[in-house]
């Protein structure tokens, strides 16, 4: 697309974005395309009807935005806390879905722990190349954030465990896969958007997925609203913030920092049907080993009712409550830890610890 001629028609539009040669912008329309891998799936309504979608659900929103009063803040960024994860690139792999379910998780655990320096960085390519092949899908054809959603449950290794590389490809897991798992204790779909914004400021990013046109692809920076150019297909990416000030999403894209403001967008409220299926992770299941040092005990006169506060931003955890002896004796540890200042290991299952190992 003449990026000079597109420019001057953005702003014959009056839109506030600019728009340039980037890293996607000079591609064929063939790979184009094979960067967006959502197509509505069974049951679900087309990307056009869920652009009648998102601007109904905008339009209901603005119609009572002036008579209530919102908790959430007028802006919020999970980036400026150090949240959100380094962007990532899918290549020429309709893998949006797995990229866009991926990005959310990790900025939702490092939400969840209050973390931003947690090292956390899951596989991509075990999301797409293992459980959305297993159901049929491919670079070709793409998937959808609901059914992705459900393979979180079972667990995602990290990424050294299962590089991505762009193209089709067998499920290639690391042999002690099953250690490496973090997995989703649930998740929703959000359909208001006073909910996703709140949801955004006090709990993690989102999953969203919108219609793509021609000129996205020369998107540098601005707040996107379409233009020109036909339909290119469905995209999902992660919603990491938003902005009442110049009434936009700012979302985490999957191709790379040559695209876009060091590969984020912004996009305006109610444009290409973006509110229109949205999916929130609830949170990550607390299972697996940790390192870390005792910063805080805390009991009653409660039966085996202990908790540790542990550094690392890992928090107040629970102590087992299965066996008077055993909970008895990883207090004494703890505290043994604490009042020599020693990281300690310990396994939690489901946030509770059953085993300590100090040293």
């Amino acid at each position: 697309m003449d990026t000079i001629k597109l420019q001057a028609a953005i702003d014959l539009a009056g839109a506030t974005w600019q728009a340039g040669e980037t890293n996607v912008s000079s591609l064929s329309p063939e790979a184009q395309q094979m960067l967006c891998g959502y197509v509505p799936g069974p049951g679900e309504p087309s990307l056009e009807e869920q652009e009648r979608i998102g601007n109904s659900r905008y339009a209901a929103f603005k119609a009572t935005a002036a008579f209530s009063s919102f908790g959430y803040p007028a802006a919020y960024d999970l980036r400026s806390g150090g949240y959100v994860t380094d962007v990532k690139n899918q290549g020429g792999c309709g893998s949006c879905v797995a990229f866009g379910t991926v990005a959310t998780m990790e900025a939702t655990f490092r939400r969840q722990r209050n973390n931003p320096n947690l090292a956390i960085n899951l596989s991509e390519a075990h999301l797409f190349y293992c459980y959305a092949k297993a159901q049929g899908r491919t670079c070709g054809n793409g998937w959808w954030p609901d059914k992705a959603m459900e393979c979180a449950k079972q667990g995602i290794v990290d990424e050294a465990c299962f590089p991505y590389t762009a193209g089709d490809q067998n499920c290639a897991l690391a042999s002690d896969w099953q250690n490496r798992l973090v997995k989703i204790s649930n998740f929703q779909k959000i359909n208001d958007i006073a909910a996703m914004k709140e949801w955004l400021s006090t709990r993690g990013a989102l999953s969203a997925c919108f219609t793509v046109y021609n000129d996205f692809f020369s998107y540098r920076s601005g707040v996107y609203r379409h233009v020109t150019g036909a339909v290119v297909g469905g995209h999902c990416v992660s919603i990491v913030g938003y902005d009442d000030n110049t009434g936009c999403w700012i979302c985490k894209n999957s191709w790379d920092t040559g695209f876009g403001e060091a590969g984020y967008f912004r996009i305006a409220y109610g444009e290409c049907g973006i509110e229109s299926a949205i999916y929130a992770v609830e949170g990550i299941v607390e299972t697996g080993w940790l390192s870390a040092k005792v910063q805080g005990l805390w009991t009653n006169n409660s039966d085996l009712n202990s908790y540790v506060h542990l550094s690392e931003g890992i928090g107040w955890r629970r102590l087992c409550t299965s066996n008077v002896n055993a909970h008895l004796d990883m207090l004494s540890q703890l505290a043994a830890s604490k009042a020599q200042d020693h990281t300690v290991s310990v396994y939690q299952d489901n946030g509770v610890i059953t085993q300590i190992y100090a040293w």
